[in-house]
């Protein structure tokens, strides 16, 4: 039996009750924190993971990652954290559609991506290569919220954060709208990327896809949100229609071999960029062997690394492997000397 109050949170979570599809997830039955906590009088348990994520370090670091291209000069291209961004907007479209739990959902997007290492996925793929056992960003992320930064969220936002990506299943139809909107923010806003780096042009898309979905951005992202919002209004699962996935992935699978293989003007600078990790890996891993033990040398050293923007970590390669000038006094010595001259 749920105990009255007359908190603002009460009442928040009584209108998710009586008003929210049956199946969504209500945050006054959420399944709980590891740690117990007095509940906040104006926020539900979501909205509360949500600024929590919103105020963390590493959601602040998310704006200097990489998504696909690599620290680029033109300020238009995205980054891991406008991706992020877009994630929670297609995210939040989608759950206010088909009246699910639009915290939730919102709290789920902007963590999902906290554990993502710097150069994108190809730094992913470096220390995925060097740690035993491999290493995941979905996992990473979660490690970020749980471990690192002690965020003690609700244990939904957390399942929605590492069921994120392909090859897991998510727990409440918010996380899968999450897993969805993933892919379809960066799917469309890599091929906008891609067009204005010049790598591809919107007449080398497949014509199937684009008939299917219209060549405009806009256009085709407001489709692919229709997809799922008719297939799945009034069930208990979201998913898009089969046709239109089809296509979707279709449309994927066409961006993996034309923009994201490693021949594609878009990796150039991966080859060392991945030196960059390895190199700075290794260096860790020796300096720490004095003072730490050997078991947890590999976990530390990788969070080290994995919590890195792409120019933090330039910038200790830098430091490391680049030689310096001798350092001869201050630049202003000769400024006083010809004070005393004159």
């Amino acid at each position: 039996m749920v105990k009255t109050d007359d908190s603002i949170r009460y009442r928040l979570e009584q209108r998710e009750i009586d008003t929210l599809s049956e199946f969504a997830t209500k945050s006054r039955f959420s399944k709980g924190r590891k740690q117990p906590e007095e509940p906040c009088s104006l926020r539900t348990d979501f909205q509360r993971d949500r600024d929590r994520i919103l105020h963390s370090k590493a959601f602040r670091r998310l704006k200097h990652k990489t998504q696909v291209f690599l620290s680029p000069f033109d300020d238009h291209f995205r980054t891991r954290l406008t991706h992020t961004l877009e994630v929670s907007q297609i995210g939040r479209t989608i759950a206010r559609a088909l009246n699910f739990n639009e915290d939730l959902v919102e709290a789920i997007a902007l963590g999902h991506d906290l554990g993502h290492t710097p150069f994108g996925h190809c730094g992913e793929g470096v220390l995925n290569e060097l740690v035993k056992g491999g290493f995941h960003h979905n996992i990473q992320s979660v490690r970020v919220v749980e471990v690192l930064e002690h965020l003690n969220l609700c244990q939904e936002t957390i399942d929605g954060i590492l069921t994120h990506t392909w090859g897991y299943t998510p727990k409440t139809p918010e996380a899968q709208i999450v897993q969805l909107a993933d892919k379809i923010a960066y799917i469309n806003h890599d091929i906008e990327d891609s067009i204005r780096a010049g790598i591809i042009a919107e007449s080398d898309l497949p014509k199937d896809c684009i008939n299917y979905f219209s060549s405009i951005q806009s256009k085709r992202l407001n489709k692919m949100i229709n997809e799922i919002v008719s297939n799945s209004l009034g069930k208990p699962d979201v998913a898009m229609s089969e046709e239109g996935w089809h296509y979707t992935t279709k449309l994927r699978q066409w961006m993996f071999e034309n923009v994201y293989e490693d021949s594609s003007p878009a990796k150039l600078e991966e080859k060392k960029a991945r030196n960059v990790i390895r190199e700075l890996f290794f260096l860790y891993c020796d300096m720490l062997k004095p003072v730490c033990e050997e078991g947890k040398i590999e976990r530390i050293v990788t969070d080290y690394i994995s919590g890195m923007t792409d120019r933090y970590a330039v910038e200790k390669f830098k430091e490391n492997f680049i030689p310096k000038g001798l350092q001869c006094g201050a630049k202003e010595d000769y400024l006083f000397k010809l004070a005393k001259i004159y």
